[in-house]
């Protein structure tokens, strides 16, 4: 009778599914990946992120030249001139963040929809 077992466990285990297929990616329930429509190079994403929100370059930029000028003016000895440079610096960098957080918030609203 013990060896009827046996027998019994080595085909039922032989005839197990597998648990996992390694040629096939995991099905997982409740996600669906979307397809890769093409491989975006860095100067077609840099375009279309800055269709979306043009702010952020333009904020970017604005912070990039102060900050020049404002050392510029530094070596040159200007202090007046280099202090007022760092204060629009500050404002630059402050109205980059505020674009870089309304992109995100109009992102999400439009995927909510």
């Amino acid at each position: 009778m013990a060896a009827a077992t046996t027998t019994e466990q080595t085909s039922e285990s032989r005839s197990a599914p597998v648990p996992f297929d390694f040629s096939q990616p995991p099905v997982i329930e409740g996600f669906n990946p979307l397809p890769k429509v093409k491989d975006e190079t860095f100067k077609d994403k840099f375009i279309r992120k800055t269709k979306e929100n043009p702010f952020v370059p333009i904020g970017c930029l604005g912070t990039a030249g102060a900050l020049m000028y404002g050392l510029r003016s530094f070596h040159q000895g200007k202090t007046r001139q280099s202090q007022l440079s760092m204060r629009a610096r500050i404002f630059a960098q402050g109205f980059t963040v505020v674009a870089i957080i309304f992109g995100v918030v109009v992102t999400a609203v439009k995927r909510k929809e």
